[in-house]
């Protein structure tokens, strides 16, 4: 016995399955946005008194060329040399330091986080570098400013 399938078919089933590949596909690119957005997450656990914390070095022209080299040192194998975040597929590989949320948050929040780490995300406790250059390291990655977006632009 025969089936017959009316001639739309073959066609609704093309866009049925079209429709909930991109439904996958953007609730995919949402959960990606929602866990990028949550790394930074560990700045808000800085307590209050941390957060509160003023950089000395905030003002010291030489801090920033002290705090490149720490950073080179210490922070690009995971950070990625301009710290936009590890290159994909590295051993390790940590976010991007230019991010607003990093370039926002208050000097004693990246202190904290420099100093305690985030050890189950891997980022090694930093607490056994001497306190400036710690400072030098919070004031080298405020220097960097957020990273831009890219637009298309007219030509004029």
């Amino acid at each position: 016995m025969k089936k017959f399938l009316p001639s739309f078919a073959p066609g609704f089933a093309f866009v049925l399955v079209s429709v909930a590949s991109f439904a996958a596909l953007a609730f995919a690119q949402k959960e990606n946005a929602k866990s990028a957005r949550r790394v930074y997450e560990e700045l808000a656990k800085a307590p209050e008194k941390a957060r509160g914390r003023v950089n000395p070095l905030a003002n010291d022209p030489e801090a920033v060329a002290a705090g490149r080299l720490l950073f080179e040192d210490h922070c690009a194998e995971c950070h990625g040399e301009n710290a936009e975040g590890g290159e994909p597929g590295a051993k390790r590989r940590g976010p991007s330091l230019r991010a607003p949320e990093v370039q926002n948050a208050a000097d004693g929040a990246l202190f904290w986080v420099v100093t305690n780490g985030v050890v189950r995300k891997g980022m090694p406790v930093w607490s056994k570098l001497p306190e400036p250059q710690r400072w030098q390291l919070v004031r080298y990655i405020k220097s960097l400013g957020a990273t831009q977006e890219k637009t298309a632009t007219a030509a004029p």
